[in-house]
C-alpha cells in the first residue's frame, strides 16, 4: 500500500512539470511578441503601418528627368496587393519644366513592386518597381508615353531595392539557432516573412 509520502512525490513532480511547462509557454509567448516573430508559425509579420513608416522616410524627393523636367514627389501611400503578392506606392507628383517658364503640372503616380530578401543587407527590399498608373491633371492623352517614361525613371531611382525592413543580427537567431528569411507573402494588412533554420 503506498504511503502518504509516496503519494506526495508524484504530486510534487506533476506540479514541477506544470510550472516548467507554464514557464516555457510564457517564454514562447514573449518570443512570439518580440519584433513580430511568431514562434508557432516560424515567421515575422510587419503591419501596414510599419511598412508605411519605412516608405515615408524616402519622401519628399525630387528627381530630374532628361535635364528638362523636375519631378517632386510627396505624400506616399502604401497599398498592399495581396492578390498579386505585390505592394503599390501611390504618391503626389509635381512636374516642373526647368527650361521654360511654364506653371508646374500636378498629378499622381502609382508604382507596383515585388518584394525580395537581400542576405547581405539583412533587409526586405522593394523589387523591380514598375509604373502602374500615371495621372496628371490637364495633360493631353498623347503625352501618356512620355509620362510613363518619367514614371519608369522615378521607379528605378526612387524605389528600386529600397529597404522596407532591416533585421538585426539578434532577430536572425531564434532559440539559439540561426535563421534566414525565405518566402515573403503580402497580406491584406501587412507582410509575412517565413524564416528557415540554416
Amino acid at each position: 500500500m503506498p504511503t502518504s509520502h509516496s503519494r506526495r512525490q508524484p504530486a510534487r513532480a506533476i506540479r514541477a512539470k506544470t510550472l516548467k511547462a507554464v514557464a516555457v509557454i510564457a517564454a514562447l509567448g514573449a518570443a512570439s511578441a518580440w519584433a513580430g516573430y511568431n514562434v508557432w508559425t516560424g515567421d515575422y509579420t510587419f503591419s501596414r503601418d510599419e511598412l508605411q513608416a519605412a516608405v515615408d522616410k524616402r519622401f519628399p524627393a525630387t528627381l530630374r528627368y532628361g535635364q528638362v523636367v523636375d519631378v517632386q514627389l510627396t505624400h506616399p501611400h502604401l497599398v498592399l496587393d495581396d492578390a498579386n503578392n505585390r505592394v503599390t506606392t501611390r504618391m503626389d507628383a509635381r512636374l516642373t519644366n526647368t527650361l521654360l517658364p511654364a506653371p508646374p503640372i500636378n498629378g499622381t503616380l502609382s508604382l507596383s513592386s515585388g518584394l525580395k530578401y537581400d542576405p547581405a543587407k539583412r533587409a526586405v527590399l522593394l523589387d523591380n518597381p514598375s509604373v502602374e498608373r500615371v495621372q496628371v491633371d490637364g495633360m493631353p492623352a498623347q503625352y501618356g508615353e512620355q509620362l510613363n517614361a518619367i514614371g519608369a525613371v522615378v521607379a528605378q531611382q526612387l524605389l528600386r531595392d529600397y529597404p522596407l525592413y532591416t533585421f538585426t543580427p539578434d532577430q536572425l537567431r531564434v532559440a539559439g539557432k540561426e535563421v534566414e528569411p525565405g518566402a515573403i507573402t503580402v497580406l491584406p494588412d501587412g507582410i509575412k516573412v517565413q524564416v528557415n533554420t540554416r
